[in-house]
């Protein structure tokens, strides 16, 4: 069963990506975020409802024709993470403890930065085999509904299949 949601996440991971690529590269630069859940995701900014659906179902029918490199995203979360774990683990290293410290304050810097710059291709990777699933095939759009917050505007695109 936690596999099944695990894949899932990682469909629906894919299938969030896809529809944002789309969008950016339709519409250039704007404030939008997305979060994949076990039975869809959730874009958040403001789209119409309309145009949303039609990103989705247009992103969905290419990756389903095997446009996976939709899947992967440089602005996704994943990469943020695995910077700041690198760029964690290289400064701790650097720092180290006691008399056979490995390079202080300038060498945490040095490994931050270069665990910084290794972490976008690494991102990728960890996207590409463990985050997301470019395997659509059986999944279908079951809606895509307004949601208005407070805070925020977004929607919950609703998938379904593949299970």
């Amino acid at each position: 069963m936690l596999k099944s949601i695990i894949n899932a996440v990682r469909r629906n991971h894919a299938l969030e990506h896809a529809t944002i690529s789309i969008l950016l590269n339709r519409h250039g630069p704007m404030r939008v975020v997305g979060r994949a859940v076990p039975d869809g995701f959730y874009i958040y900014g403001d789209i119409p409802t309309e145009r949303l659906q039609e990103l989705a179902d247009e992103a969905l029918a290419r990756l389903q024709r095997g446009e996976a490199d939709l899947a992967v995203s440089p602005l996704c979360g994943t990469n943020i993470a695995v910077a700041g774990v690198l760029a964690g683990l290289g400064s701790y290293v650097a720092l180290g403890s006691g008399p056979r410290r490995a390079g202080g304050v300038s060498g945490a810097i040095m490994a931050a930065m270069l665990a910084v710059l290794a972490a976008q291709p690494l991102g990728r990777l960890i996207q590409k085999h463990y985050t997301t699933s470019p395997d659509l095939s059986g999944v279908r759009i079951v809606s895509v509904l307004p949601m208005r917050r407070r805070l925020f505007r977004g929607h919950k695109v609703r998938t379904a299949g593949a299970a």
